[in-house]
């Protein structure tokens, strides 16, 4: 069976903390799938309040998740922080991917990489969105 394989990228934009909770933990004892996605999910409107934006209000236009990819990389336990870095990558006409590197932060093992693909969309009209000029600005400044 093919694995997926997902790189990282050169740099990353943001990064924040974030302590596992009993509720992160699954039947096996540690990180849940589920919760990788959570945390995931808190990463990405972290770095969008950094810019004043929120997922439903990028400068008119909201987020939807178009597919996500996780690849594990090593167990995580109750009580430990998660460091977890995030990029804007990608970009087309209506949207980018987000790349995730989640590290266990005292240590530095790696956990997991993610990529979640976000499509831009207005729902007001109920379609899909262009992605705003000022959000591109914002990470493809960074190059």
């Amino acid at each position: 069976m093919a694995r997926v394989h997902l790189d990282l990228p050169d740099r990353f934009d943001f990064s924040t903390e974030i302590p596992l909770r009993v509720s992160d933990i699954n039947y096996g004892g540690h990180l849940g799938h589920d919760s990788v996605l959570s945390l995931t999910h808190e990463a990405r409107v972290r770095l969008l309040n950094k810019y004043g934006f929120t997922e439903m209000d990028i400068d008119g236009s909201g987020l939807i998740i178009s597919d996500v990819v996780i690849v594990y990389k090593s167990e995580a336990f109750y009580g430990e922080t998660m460091k977890i870095e995030v990029a804007a990558i990608e970009f087309s006409k209506y949207g980018c991917d987000f790349i995730y590197k989640i590290t266990e932060k005292e240590s530095g093992r790696e956990v997991a990489r993610v990529k979640t693909g976000i499509v831009f969309f207005d729902y007001s009209e109920r379609e899909v969105a262009h992605v705003p000029e000022k959000f591109k600005a914002i990470f493809l400044s960074n190059d």
